[in-house]
């Protein structure tokens, strides 16, 4: 009887589940692994074996990696210092080359690894590769309570994206592999800049127009302020939200880079609990999802 049960709980969750499926064939995800999701041994094979599935299924998943806590690691053992302005990495040359090394080298093939190992075809290429990732240099304007008003200040190598070289990644994806891409953008003089994961994440989706960009973080979603998790917004609803408070302090970059890219022609958006096993299948093949979702109208 026990098998049995369990037989008929995995056909409910393939019923469920088949309608997404169809609708998204052929269709493209942006995701961003981060947060808990990379560090936690059990997390990263969920998340790799969503990953595969979304492929085998017939979509078109593209990941985008951070790497925050592994670049500090490396770091202090190299005894530089890690300095912040409002929560930005300063980035002086010294601290680059390290960027270049976790981002590019070390946390880039492992995620490749992880992907290739669950039985999936993943390449990693950074935003350097094939001039992928065109930056300039962030005019970072610092708001500081201690500071009298604004001011610009210089945190190094640290950038925005200019232009993204989609045929790069049409190349990859034509191809049936999965790119793994690593946020290092380049300049008109070739220097290499470390850019956000989520900015990166968000400009790729926009520029394929991919169905949903999704962002895995630490948290449950974006929450109301009694706590409760809400989702099914609509750009118009974000703005309101921004504007009376209830979103602010460090989700207010993570919301933004969201809005934006719904509002250029993402269809839908989400902030997903990356502490949740399964969590990118939950939110793209059920109904309830375990995140926040932003869409347009």
């Amino acid at each position: 009887m026990f098998v049995k049960e369990e037989a008929m709980k995995v056909a409910e969750v393939l019923t469920e589940a088949l309608p997404y499926i169809q609708k998204f064939t052929n269709k493209t995800v942006v995701v961003k692994f981060g947060g808990n999701a990379m560090t936690d041994t059990a997390l990263q094979n969920s998340f790799a074996r969503d990953i595969v599935l979304m492929k085998l299924v017939g979509m078109n998943p593209i990941v985008v990696h951070g790497g925050g806590p592994q670049i500090g690691q490396l770091l202090e053992k190299l005894d530089i210092e890690s300095r912040f302005v409002d929560g930005m990495r300063v980035t002086d040359s010294a601290t680059m080359d390290v960027v270049e090394m976790v981002l590019g080298a070390s946390v880039n093939k492992q995620i490749v690894s992880l992907i290739n190992r669950n039985g999936g075809q993943a390449i990693g290429i950074t935003g350097k590769d094939g001039n992928l990732i065109q930056a300039k240099k962030l005019a970072f304007r610092s708001t500081s309570p201690e500071m009298k008003a604004d001011e610009i200040i210089d945190i190094g190598h640290v950038g925005e994206v200019r232009s993204i070289n989609r045929s790069v990644i049409d190349v990859l994806v034509n191809s049936d592999f999965i790119p793994v891409i690593a946020p290092i953008g380049v300049g008109e003089d070739g220097a290499s800049y470390n850019i956000n994961a989520d900015l990166v994440a968000g400009k790729v989706a926009e520029v394929l127009q991919a169905e949903k960009l999704m962002l895995l973080t630490n948290v449950a979603g974006l929450q109301d302020k009694d706590g409760n998790v809400l989702t099914g917004l609509s750009t118009e609803r974000v703005d309101e939200l921004i504007a009376d408070g209830t979103i602010y302090g460090g989700m207010l970059p993570k919301i933004s880079c969201a809005l934006d890219a719904v509002k250029s022609g993402v269809a839908s958006a989400h902030i997903v609990d990356g502490r949740v096993p399964h969590a990118v299948l939950l939110e793209i093949f059920t109904d309830t999802g375990v995140g926040t979702l932003i869409k347009r109208r």
